[in-house]
């Protein structure tokens, strides 16, 4: 009987489906519906098979799948006193404030250009090294590895004088983005941004990509890694939107930090020596700006499946057509992969060497415990994974990798890279350590 629901349900969708066609919903618009709703009942299955699945599958839910929850609050609480009171003691948001550099643009020129030379000695050009470690790169540079990370990619890519970028403009720019970066967040951070930057210039140097992107393209989505996380609180978009914040009220609870982020990032282009695309012409300009915000909008980890389902479609038609990656001149199919560039490079932990996962493990559990701890003290829901009595890490690293990473790089190897299979790997790797560490935890006493 059960079976037989189940087969009603699924007929029930593709009438459904069916209809959809008839109003003109796009391929990649049912292909979302089709991948959210198989993953849907994934963690349905999840949910029910212990309490701490029932969590992991909600965090993932809430994240991945746009399902918003309401907010409780407990009786006789002054919810809008205390949120402002512990956001200013506990959240740095510093938005559009005129805040004065400690050095110059020719001593920041001065200092950086030392820190370049000792990169380049260091690394001994392993900038390409997938697991080259950005937090002994932060450690050599005090604290300046974004700055470090950017304009050295800009230079070995020679951008500054393809689209002539004054030198001293860059870095000042560069220390003035790294500097907004909130350093009270334990993983949305300077680290991280350096992180996804240095994954981005990785994964354009692989082959199947040498050639395929234009300078301007390779410049665009350079900088979008950059500047993607700006500014972040070190909270997720649905506690902004559940406490009311000042952002979400801005935003209209769109996007709201991934917005905040692009609207940080060119404000500060205006500040005086900081424009880097100063001797851009106008149009040119315009189409840079354009494809940074749909690239970071689409960092917004509400749009997973629709990426995901979109980076599906353009595998199937690759398999009909029996070619490679060919982008065609569309400004839409062009767009589309390097939003999943984008996308694989902010999620390329578990990519990585174990012990540098797990530092990034222990920093973005951090930030969710911070989380929790403000929403336990306003008297709210504590969002799912952010509970620091009840979280299961292990498991929910398991349940990150089986629902979101690994599906979104096998298809980023079908569609692009096919020779990634050491990234698969390590993955895969990951995955297993942790569920060892799970299953060990569950039969402990």
């Amino acid at each position: 009987e059960e079976f037989s629901l189940e087969i009603l349900d699924d007929l029930d969708w593709c009438l459904d489906q069916l209809e959809a066609i008839q109003t003109h919903r796009s391929v990649g618009d049912l292909a979302t519906s089709k991948f959210k709703r198989m993953l849907t009942k994934e963690l349905s299955h999840l949910a029910e098979s212990s309490k701490s699945g029932s969590q992991i599958s909600e965090y993932i839910s809430n994240t991945f799948l746009v399902v918003r929850r309401d907010v409780f609050c407990r009786k006789n609480f002054d919810k809008s006193n205390k949120l402002k009171r512990i956001w200013r003691e506990k959240i740095v948001v510093i938005m559009f404030k005129n805040i004065t550099c400690n050095r110059s643009a020719v001593e920041t020129m001065i200092v950086i250009s030392i820190h370049v030379r000792r990169l380049d000695k260091m690394m001994n050009g392993s900038l390409t090294d997938w697991n080259l470690s950005v937090f002994t790169l932060d450690k050599m540079t005090n604290g300046r590895s974004l700055t470090v990370m950017a304009y050295t990619i800009f230079k070995q890519r020679d951008l500054t004088k393809k689209f002539n970028i004054p030198h001293a403009t860059l870095l000042s720019y560069l220390a003035l983005v790294e500097g907004h970066y909130n350093p009270m967040a334990s993983y949305h951070n300077h680290i991280h941004a350096t992180d996804v930057t240095h994954a981005v210039h990785v994964i354009l140097k692989k082959a199947p990509l040498l050639d395929v992107f234009t300078d301007l393209e390779i410049l665009s989505v350079i900088f979008s890694s950059i500047i993607h996380d700006v500014d972040h609180p070190g909270l997720t978009n649905n506690h902004l939107i559940n406490t009311n914040s000042e952002l979400a009220l801005m935003y209209n609870d769109e996007s709201v930090l991934e917005n905040h982020h692009l609207a940080v990032a060119f404000k500060l282009m205006q500040r005086n020596q900081c424009d880097i695309f100063c001797n851009v012409p106008p149009k040119i300009r315009q189409r840079i700006r354009k494809m940074t915000i749909d690239m970071v909008l689409a960092t917004d980890m509400s749009k997973h499946m629709s990426l995901l389902a979109d980076m599906k479609t353009m595998v199937e038609t690759k398999k009909v057509s029996g070619t490679g990656l060919q982008l065609s001149e569309n400004y839409n199919e062009r767009i589309q992969v390097l939003k999943c560039l984008l996308h694989c490079a902010d999620l390329c932990n578990p990519a990585k060497h174990l012990p540098i996962y797990s530092q990034w493990i222990e920093r973005v559990m951090q930030e969710f415990f911070n989380q929790g701890d403000i929403e336990r003290d306003l008297g709210l829901d504590i969002s799912p994974m952010c509970d620091r009595h009840t979280a299961s890490v292990e498991k929910s690293q398991v349940g990150f990798i089986d629902f979101i990473v690994q599906p979104l790089w096998e298809t980023w190897a079908e569609l692009v890279d096919p020779y990634c299979n050491d990234i698969l790997d390590e993955i895969e790797t990951n995955r297993n350590y942790f569920q060892l560490l799970s299953d060990n935890n569950e039969t402990s006493p």
